[in-house]
Order: structure tokens, then sequence, then C-alpha cells
């Protein structure tokens, strides 16, 4: 159990006692509140168990004195948290992905009509793409966010965004070289 940032076993008894007499009498209180403040009982599932998880940890660190006001702090902390990543990614998939437009309006109509037709291919390939992977092209190649960035805003690790990178790339210039488009001309 010590590898997923809980107690040490030998330390089990007395974890499971202090979570008995001093966390879980404040569970349907937590709960009650979580619903009225930010409603879906599966997203109050979610958030409460993260903040068990946060709790111990913080215990580990040292002594908490008055642990139900400790506890709604942490609750209202990833309920903050989960809500936020939720809007930047509706965010990201709706806003980033409208249908594009000419960008120069003086190239001739072949070159126009040309750009028009890589950038429509270019779109599709991002929308190809698994909702995940998708955002992480997105704030990485248009918005410009670093790996650590992306993996704070998203609460994944920096290497899961690497490979969701290389991955996103590696799909786009297939679809696109599928689609007669060169790879120089790509994303």
């Amino acid at each position: 159990m010590a590898g997923f940032g809980l107690p040490p076993a030998s330390d089990f008894p007395a974890t499971a006692r202090w979570y008995l007499d001093e966390v879980q009498p404040h569970e349907s209180a937590l709960r009650g509140w979580l619903r009225r403040k930010f409603g879906a009982p599966s997203d109050v599932d979610d958030i409460v168990q993260e903040s068990y998880l946060r709790l111990l940890r913080a215990r580990e660190g040292g002594k908490i004195t008055c642990v139900r006001a400790y506890l709604f702090g942490i609750a209202h902390h990833v309920a903050v948290e989960l809500f936020r990543r939720r809007r930047v990614l509706r965010e990201i998939t709706g806003a980033d992905l409208h249908e594009p437009r000419l960008v120069d309006e003086g190239a001739d109509v072949v070159e126009r009509v040309s750009a028009q037709e890589e950038l429509v291919l270019a779109t599709e390939a991002l929308k190809a793409l698994p909702e995940r992977c998708r955002t992480i092209v997105i704030l990485r190649s248009f918005h410009g966010y670093s790996y650590r960035e992306i993996a704070a805003q998203l609460g994944v690790a920096e290497e899961t965004v690497r490979v969701q990178m290389a991955r996103g790339i590696k799909k786009c210039a297939q679809f696109l070289r599928e689609r007669g488009m060169n790879e120089r001309r790509s994303l």
C-alpha cells in the first residue's frame, strides 16, 4: 500500500482506526454539502474518494487538528479542480475546432482553395483523434503549452502527455497521407 501514497502496512490498523473514528463520521455531511454545492452523485463519489486519499496523504505529514475542516477544504479544492478541468476540456474541444476560414485574401484563387482544403483536412485529422489525445495536441500545437503545463491541467503524468502527443502527430500525419496531402504541409 505504501506505493500508492498510503501509510505502510505496519501502520494500517492505526490508520484504519483513525479513519473510522475521525473521518467516516463526517461522510454523510460531506456528501450532502457536495451535492448541494456541486451536483451530480457520480461527481460526489469521485470527489469524496479523492478527498479521502489526499487526507490520508496529508496525515502522513503530521497530525491534523480539525479533521472535518481539513476534509471539507480538500473536498472543495478537489471539486474545483474537477470542474475546472472539465471546463477547459469543453472549451478546447469545442472552440478550437471551428470550421476553417480563408487566411490569405491576397493569394490567388488556386492557392486559397488549396490552403482551405489543407486546413479542412487538418481539422478533420484532429477531430478523428481520441478526445484526450486531441486535447493534448491542441494545447501543445496551437496554444503553446509545455508538456508540464498540459500534465498539470489534465491531471496526468508528463510522460503520458509526451506519448499522447507523439501518437496524435503520428495519427494526424497518417490521416493526411491517406488523403493525398504530403507530410511537409501537415500540422
